[in-house]
């Protein structure tokens, strides 16, 4: 039962966060201030970013839903995102940032063509949108909870706030609440998580409460399924316009480095503490549902005016992760593919397109949860990490390490071909190897092909000139 406290704190930080929203609104003049920010972000607002548009309804209660299924491997989604930041910053910053470009799709065509931008548009957009139902489907039970809502309203609602708080704002609210939204869940969670494993009585007392297996280890559903849900994140989240776009609004590749790497230490945290809350409820609570146990912590066992922190810290960050994320598809698809038809549009004709597409995406989100409302969250948040992986993951790696290697035409191939044989190989063979290591073996086939291709092409021209009898 939620008390006056619990209110009182959810509206004051709601007020103080919003209010930060609302006075960042004002730096949208233009379509790249929307979208880009500028490009004057700092090492900590790009870590801001970074975790305020990845630590949402996943990372949270989705990840508490998975460790009350199956205990240890809930952490997978989180530490999968934390290694694929290091590894942007390490190999992809710099490449990324020299080409001067605001999308992963304008990087790749400056590759494999210009035709190459629209296939990553589309399949990079689909699995974004499939991650914002993941965090309307995470936003259910807490909206439930808090306003006495059936799922379907509360499914409205969050729809509804996400595409009000982007369209209001764009990357400049995203940035700097997610720098506000940083301290607060980091506090709230470290402290639930810390919580959890006390009431279990550490280590030792949750090895008394569960089971070994499932809980206690690390692969329950079989070594080779757990490997994917976490390399799927990996190259997911490398692959994902969100996640990249802080990189391209840094202001120095230093500042992008540093922002990065820092993003990499701290969301893996968040997985743990929620973890943690997830085995103690599945320990107290077996009956309950397992999209619930971190709502239900918040609500039981923590402190009202520490609970209602919490809960709307973790709302603000549903509400932002999706803003984010459906940032990244008007992106995508404005500059990708809008662009192409009106290549001689205004600002504001881009901005307006821009924000158009959103209440687009939060229209069909609703859609979508509404025909799946009782999913596993992180389901489909492996999902979409896996379509955007295998569209992007090796075509991109292929135009950074092997530039001008590989001939144009398979590049664009690998883009196309791949996602869409990921897709028929998921429906028609659910039970058989992951679509992930399908479509990634596939892609690299493809591009290798296209490696040899011109290869060949190079090494004909050497013996043979340039066709006209004279050698080289």
């Amino acid at each position: 039962m939620l008390t006056s406290s619990h209110y009182i704190s959810i509206i004051m930080t709601l007020i103080v966060v919003s209010g930060a929203g609302i006075y960042t609104a004002k730096f949208v003049r233009t379509a790249s201030d929307f979208t880009l920010g500028g490009k004057k972000m700092g090492s900590i607002l790009i870590s801001g970013s970074l975790v305020g548009s990845f630590v949402g309804g996943t990372s949270t209660i989705g990840t508490s839903e998975m460790a009350f299924k199956y205990g240890f491997c809930g952490m997978w989604f989180t530490l999968g995102a934390g290694l694929s930041c290091i590894l942007m910053a390490v190999l992809l910053t710099r490449p990324l940032r020299e080409k001067n470009v605001e999308t992963v799709s304008q990087y790749l065509a400056t590759v494999y063509g210009k035709n190459a931008a629209p296939w990553v548009a589309v399949y990079t957009s689909v699995g974004m949108f499939i991650q914002i139902g993941a965090q309307v489907l995470a936003a259910i039970p807490l909206l439930v909870i808090i306003f006495g809502l059936d799922a379907t309203g509360a499914a409205a609602l969050a729809s509804a706030l996400i595409v009000l708080y982007v369209i209001a704002g764009g990357f400049w609210a995203a940035s700097l609440v997610g720098l506000i939204k940083l301290v607060l869940i980091y506090v709230s969670m470290v402290v639930a998580g810390i919580m959890g494993l006390s009431f279990l009585g550490g280590f030792t007392g949750m090895s008394a409460a569960l089971p070994a297996e499932p809980y206690l280890s690390f692969f329950p559903r079989g070594v080779g399924t757990e490997v994917a849900s976490i390399f799927s994140v990996v190259v997911g989240f490398a692959s994902t316009q969100t996640y990249l776009q802080p990189l391209f609004a840094a202001s120095n590749i230093k500042s992008a480095r540093r922002g990065a790497i820092i993003s990499g230490l701290l969301i893996p945290v968040i997985g743990v503490a929620a973890v943690m809350v997830g085995m103690f409820m599945r320990a107290q609570h077996p009956d309950m549902s397992p999209a619930s146990a971190l709502p239900r912590f918040i609500f039981d066992y923590m402190p009202p005016w520490l609970g209602g922190i919490t809960v709307a810290t973790l709302f603000i960050s549903l509400v932002l992760t999706g803003a984010a994320l459906s940032l990244g598809i008007s992106t995508v698809l404005n500059r990708d593919i809008y662009s192409r038809f009106r290549p001689l549009a205004k600002e504001k004709e881009m901005l307006l397109v821009s924000r158009g597409l959103v209440l687009l995406v939060g229209l069909g989100v609703f859609v979508l949860v509404t025909a799946n409302m009782h999913s596993l969250i992180l389901k489909w948040a492996f999902l979409s990490m896996a379509l955007r992986g295998v569209t992007v993951f090796i075509p991109l790696a292929g135009a950074i390490f092997l530039a001008g290697r590989v001939n144009a035409a398979w590049g664009r191939a690998a883009v196309a071909v791949a996602p869409m044989l990921t897709i028929i190989w998921a429906f028609a063979f659910p039970a058989s190897i992951d679509p992930l290591y399908v479509g990634l073996i596939i892609s690299a086939l493809i591009l290798g092909i296209g490696f040899l291709y011109k290869r060949d092409k190079e090494c004909t021209k050497r013996t043979y000139g340039d066709g006209n009898g004279i050698g080289q």
